[in-house]
């Protein structure tokens, strides 16, 4: 039975979904449901965050939604931690929460998509072929691509 798959980038003020449909078997494209982005509500950020974490919770429980990648944290090289790098830390760790509250949840670093797929994310990002075999369906946005790539990530290593 295929398995409805969410993959979800988080940065320090939005959120990107690509909603998939996995398919049971593994020579046919994922299909991509709904690609969109979740911004965080301007005003007082707790009372944001509280918005998100319900906004996420109810699209993953009305869509059945099975599984959930996230892409993890990461340091940028050669700089200390700034304000939207801690903003986009806070604001995962309140759609990690959701996510894990409805479904199964995996975080997955780059850098392990890169060594586990055989080939770095950032080329798969940019190949336009790659995406025509790999994803089936509505019109995945190249911005979230890379969102999408934390789901084949995903199915070819469950």
């Amino acid at each position: 039975m295929a398995s409805r798959c969410v993959g979800l980038v988080i940065g320090a003020g939005e959120v990107t979904v690509v909603d998939t449909t996995i398919p049971d078997d593994p020579e046919t494209p994922i299909t991509l449901v709904r690609d969109e982005t979740w911004k965080l509500p301007t005003g007082d950020r707790s009372n944001a965050y509280d918005t998100l974490f319900h906004r996420c919770k109810d699209f993953l429980e009305a869509n059945q939604v099975d599984q959930v990648v996230i892409k993890a944290s990461a340091v940028p090289q050669g700089s200390g931690a700034k304000a939207g790098l801690l903003d986009g830390a806070e604001l995962r760790g309140v759609i990690m929460c959701a996510a894990a509250s409805t479904c199964e949840t995996r975080v997955l670093k780059k850098d392990v998509i890169s060594r586990t797929y055989g080939r770095k994310v950032d080329d798969c990002v940019k190949d336009d072929s790659f995406w025509e075999e790999h994803l089936d369906g509505a019109n995945l946005r190249k911005g979230s691509r890379e969102a999408a790539m934390l789901v084949v990530a995903h199915r070819a290593r469950p």
